[in-house]
C-alpha cells in the first residue's frame, strides 16, 4: 500500500511547492483518522495544499468558505418543509395538511473531505456545529442523528489569532484537532517556482485521483494494525505527565492528547514502511499534535495565542524524559 502513499505525496507536491514536511503531516493525519488545522500567515498556500489533497482522492469534497455572518445551519443542513404538493409552505401549514412532511436538505458537512476555510473568521456559535462531527463522525439535526461515510476528515485554514475579524477557537474546538500544522515562508527555490509555474492557477484545476476512499480506509486499518510497544506507551505517559506538573504550564495533556500522540506514532511508522513503531515516531509529533491542546502560563495571563512558547516548552520537556531503547 506504500506505493499509494507515495503517489498521493507526488500529486500533492506538484502542486503545493511548499514544505514538503507539511505535506506528509497531511497524509499523516488522514490515515490516523485524524483532522487537521492549517495555521500561518495569508497567502503561503495552505487552501492549495488543502485542496490538494482533496483533489487527489477520488471521494467527495466540500469547500466551506467560512463568514463572520454564516449560521451552523449552513454547514450542517436544515429541515425545509414540504406541503402536500411537492411545494414549499409555512410552518402554520403542516398542521393541516396530513401528508405534509419535513424533508432533511443536507449542508456540505456531508462529504467525505472538508474544507473549512479561515474557521477562525466565523463566530464561536458556527465553529461548534462542527464539534460533533469532528468527534463523532455524525450529525444530529431535529432530532435525528445522521452518520458521515468514511473516510471523513476535515481540514481547516486559519490565520494567526492576533489578524483582525477573527475569533479565537476555543480549548475544546482545537482539541478536535489531531494536527496543527504550520507552513512558513518557502524557500527561495520554491517560491521561484511558484512564480515561474503558477500552480494554483493551472496545476490545481487538472489534479487527478491517485487514491480512492476505499484505499484511505484500508491505510486506516493498516494504521491501527502497527505495534506499539509497552516502553512506548510508558514513554508517552512519562511525557503527558510532565507537561501536567510543568511549572510554565495552566494546563497539561489529557488523556485524549496522548492518545492521538500515539495515533500519531502509529502513522509515522506506516509512512516509513514499519508496522512497528519507534520513539522517533513520537518526538517527531510532539509540538504538532500536542502543542495546541495545552495552556501555557503566558497564554493564561494575556489571552492570544500568536507568539505562545508552548512548542519550546514541549521540546524542552522531552529532553528531560530518557526515550526508551
Amino acid at each position: 500500500m506504500n506505493h499509494l502513499i507515495d503517489r498521493l505525496r507526488s500529486n500533492i507536491s506538484g502542486v503545493f511547492l511548499g514544505n514538503a514536511e507539511a505535506v506528509d503531516r497531511l497524509i499523516c493525519c488522514m490515515i490516523a483518522k485524524g483532522h487537521v488545522l492549517i495555521e500561518d500567515v495569508p497567502g503561503v498556500g495552505k487552501t492549495v495544499l488543502a485542496t490538494a489533497l482533496a483533489r487527489s482522492i477520488d471521494c467527495s469534497f466540500s469547500r466551506i468558505q467560512l463568514t463572520p455572518d454564516m449560521l451552523p445551519s449552513d454547514i450542517l443542513g436544515v429541515s425545509v418543509y414540504t406541503g402536500a404538493g411537492g411545494g414549499a409552505g409555512s410552518p402554520a401549514e403542516a398542521n393541516s395538511h396530513a401528508s405534509a412532511v419535513f424533508e432533511f436538505k443536507k449542508g456540505p458537512i456531508f462529504a467525505n473531505i472538508i474544507l473549512a476555510d479561515e474557521i477562525n473568521r466565523t463566530p464561536p456559535r458556527t465553529q461548534t456545529a462542527l464539534l460533533e462531527a469532528m468527534n463523532e463522525a455524525s450529525v444530529s439535526v431535529d432530532g435525528r442523528t445522521y452518520h458521515l461515510d468514511q473516510p471523513f476528515m476535515i481540514v481547516a485554514t486559519q490565520n494567526p489569532d492576533d489578524f483582525e475579524g477573527t475569533y479565537l477557537l476555543p480549548e475544546n474546538q482545537l482539541d478536535r484537532f489531531f494536527m496543527r500544522v504550520s507552513l512558513g515562508y518557502p524557500a527561495a527555490a520554491d517560491e521561484a517556482r511558484v512564480l515561474s509555474l503558477r500552480p494554483a492557477d493551472n496545476a490545481l484545476q487538472h489534479l487527478r485521483p491517485v487514491m480512492t476512499g476505499p484505499d484511505v480506509v484500508t491505510l486506516q486499518q493498516r494504521v491501527d494494525a502497527v505495534r506499539l510497544d509497552r516502553g512506548l506507551i510508558d514513554y508517552i505517559i512519562a511525557l503527558a505527565s510532565a507537561t501536567r506538573r510543568s511549572p510554565d504550564l495552566q494546563m497539561g495533556l489529557s488523556p485524549r492528547g496522548a492518545l492521538a500522540l500515539a495515533q500519531a506514532a502509529r502513522a509515522t511508522a506506516v509512512l516509513h514502511v514499519r508496522d512497528y513503531a519507534i520513539p522517533e515516531d513520537i518526538i517527531s509529533n510532539i509540538v504538532e499534535v500536542c502543542a495546541h491542546r495545552i495552556i501555557t502560563k503566558t497564554y493564561a495571563q494575556s489571552g492570544r495565542r500568536s507568539g505562545d512558547p508552548a512548542g519550546a516548552i514541549l521540546t524542552r520537556l522531552i529532553e528531560t524524559i530518557e526515550s526508551p531503547a
